[in-house]
């Protein structure tokens, strides 16, 4: 990084930060031979969030090496319940199907919002829990 200079990257003369709709704007002028985009600073709590979010991963991991078992997570049981509540929820007459099948549905939730903050799709994720629980017992990794 020291290595990088002006020459290298090159340089503007004039840089704004400007504001529209609520939404920050950077923009560059006279900078014929700019190399490298202007990069935002991150603010402190997104910083100790990105810290704090590190730091259990680095712990989790620690902790998973030390002890030598581990407990099914990711919504793994929920998943498993979901899908004994819903083949039992078919085999009952009236409301009381609707009723537990509509809080064998709830039960997604947790496995659907650890995708969304994984970053996965969540249909695709759980089509694949739906399968690998109607073949056998298994979970994501």
């Amino acid at each position: 990084m020291k290595a990088l200079s002006g020459d290298v990257l090159g340089h503007c003369q004039v840089f704004k930060e400007a504001r529209f709709g609520g939404k920050r704007y950077n923009s560059s002028r006279a900078a014929p031979r700019l190399r490298l985009a202007p990069s935002y600073s991150m603010s402190n709590l997104w910083s100790r969030q990105c810290m704090q979010s590190l730091h259990n991963a680095i712990v989790f991991v620690r902790r998973t090496i030390e002890n030598d078992s581990v407990v099914a997570g990711g919504g793994d049981m929920k998943m498993e319940l979901c899908k004994y509540l819903q083949d039992y929820s078919r085999t009952i007459p009236g409301k009381q199907q609707l009723l537990i099948g509509a809080y064998a549905k709830a039960l997604e939730i947790t496995p659907c919002q650890l995708c969304h903050n994984a970053g996965f799709h969540a249909t695709n994720i759980l089509n694949m829990l739906w399968a690998w629980h109607t073949q056998r017992a298994c979970g994501m990794e």
